[in-house]
């Protein structure tokens, strides 16, 4: 009985340890048609508690196979507590020069992700991230979805 309680305990720390971090934030917005258009924002409010603690910043694109570029440009549009503004260009390479995938691929559906790690905000309360599309055409077709999650870093040294 001793033995299948401490294998029991032993199986519960395994499991405890490899789920990671919980994110403090974690939502996605799916598009319409697989087609990101221009005039489209997804906007993500997250809520800071803790201005002493260090954030993991993670963005995920989704797109499809018939995706047919190499990258996709977006800006993220930032707003603080106290209305402060900025606007970031990111680019996320999607495929190699030789047509490869760069992400994690499952049958017709390619995942990219680009973190921030080790990332402090410098007020309590409630930031407002809006992304916009960046590329050169009205449509950025074969987009699925977007997701932004904020995670405590663990390496908070």
């Amino acid at each position: 009985m001793k033995a299948l309680k401490n294998s029991w305990i032993l199986a519960l720390l395994v499991l405890l340890c490899s789920c990671g971090e919980t994110p403090l934030y974690n939502k996605s917005y799916s598009f319409a048609n697989n087609s990101w258009e221009q005039d489209v924002k997804p906007v993500f409010k997250v809520n800071i508690p803790d201005t002493n603690s260090f954030y993991t910043i993670q963005i995920i694109i989704r797109t499809t196979t018939d995706y047919a570029y190499n990258n996709l440009w977006f800006f993220i549009h930032s707003k603080t507590p106290l209305g402060q503004v900025g606007r970031e260009p990111i680019e996320i390479k999607i495929a190699n020069p030789d047509g490869s995938w760069i992400g994690e691929t499952s049958g017709t559906i390619v995942e990219n992700t680009v973190y921030f790690r080790h990332r402090k905000f410098p007020q309590k309360g409630t930031y407002t991230f809006t992304f916009e599309q960046g590329i050169t055409e009205q449509s950025a077709k074969n987009v699925m979805d977007i997701s932004y999650s904020v995670t405590k870093d663990p390496n908070q040294k």
